[in-house]
């Protein structure tokens, strides 16, 4: 027995699944998975990837029967998006369909949507089983998994990673893109599906740990051209550019981190806050007297007490 990764043909999970047959990548298997038969194709062999459970078991390898029918029940496929689109309109359900596909027999369609909130769909399945005469079946996706399944272009002009070879989504945050010294902007690291590029996480143990060995902006450090501050790092090249301030002759200039050395905090006396123990040793420092409070109890001024005149009624 060997273990070999399946995955469908529209994209999803690699599945990883026990069999006895010996099986090449790219051959075309029929499996029987949650939903019932379906045509798929070994995506991996002799790894022990397993990012899905959707495939129970490999059945057969397939035939040009198979290969047939299910090219066959691909023709309906337009049909069944217009009259899924149809029904969404007329009960004016807030989802969008994404995808649609058959059990290898025919006797299933399973429909992909997406939504933000939930949705009452009884009718719609109701409604869609009685002009398919087949069984229904709805499945709600994520956001990440329409473009998995849709596909298409990045920023960098290839294709997007999910669609291509990416098994399972990685926890993205922007703490991944600060480190990396990019743009804050969403429209520069969100990918086609409006989350943050998945492409963050691939180098971020990397910037990570080239962080911590620079020096931060605006540190102080010293070179051989003299004293200044950091304005910007280079992390690809380990590389540190200082603004040099030698009586008001200003000089930019690049280093290696190697040449540079981080200065602790105040070591210029410019740069130093004033403070008592600035002055001369000889100098007396003398403090006025906090003035006191009209009421408090240092005060030693003769209190008046009024009294109060009594008249005589008559």
């Amino acid at each position: 027995m060997s273990k070999v990764g399946v995955k469908f043909v529209d994209g999803g999970k690699v599945s990883l699944v026990e069999t006895d047959m010996e099986l090449a990548v790219g051959t075309q298997v029929v499996v029987e998975s949650v939903r019932g038969q379906e045509l798929a194709f070994v995506a991996e062999v002799g790894k022990s990837t397993d990012c899905g459970d959707e495939v129970k078991r490999i059945i057969r390898e397939a035939t040009d029967q198979d290969i047939a029918k299910v090219k066959e029940l691909d023709t309906q496929i337009p049909k069944v998006k217009k009259i899924t689109n149809d029904l969404i309109e007329k009960y004016k359900l807030d989802m969008k369909l994404v995808s649609v596909g058959y059990t290898i027999d025919g006797s299933k369609v399973i429909i992909n949507y997406v939504c933000e909130d939930r949705v009452d769909f009884r009718e719609l399945v109701k409604d869609l089983a009685g002009q398919l005469r087949l069984r229904v079946e709805l499945r709600q996706i994520g956001i990440r998994d329409q473009a998995k399944i849709v596909g298409g272009i990045g920023f960098c002009g290839k294709e997007c990673c999910c669609k291509k070879y990416l098994n399972d989504f990685d926890k993205v945050s922007i703490k991944m893109a600060k480190s990396q010294g990019l743009s804050l902007n969403p429209t520069k690291i969100s990918g086609i599906c409006g989350r943050l590029m998945c492409c963050l996480a691939y180098e971020n143990e990397f910037y990570s740990e080239i962080s911590s060995k620079m020096p931060r902006l605006n540190a102080r450090v010293k070179t051989k051209d003299g004293i200044g501050n950091v304005i910007y790092n280079n992390l690809l090249k380990q590389k540190v550019t200082v603004k040099i301030d030698n009586n008001g002759e200003i000089k930019v200039s690049e280093y290696e981190l190697a040449e540079i050395e981080v200065l602790p905090k105040l070591v210029d006396n410019q740069s130093k806050p004033a403070s008592i123990t600035d002055n001369a040793p000889n100098e007396k420092v003398e403090s006025e007297p906090a003035p006191q409070s009209k009421a408090g109890k240092d005060d030693q001024r003769p209190k008046f007490s009024k009294k109060k005149k009594k008249f005589n009624k008559k």
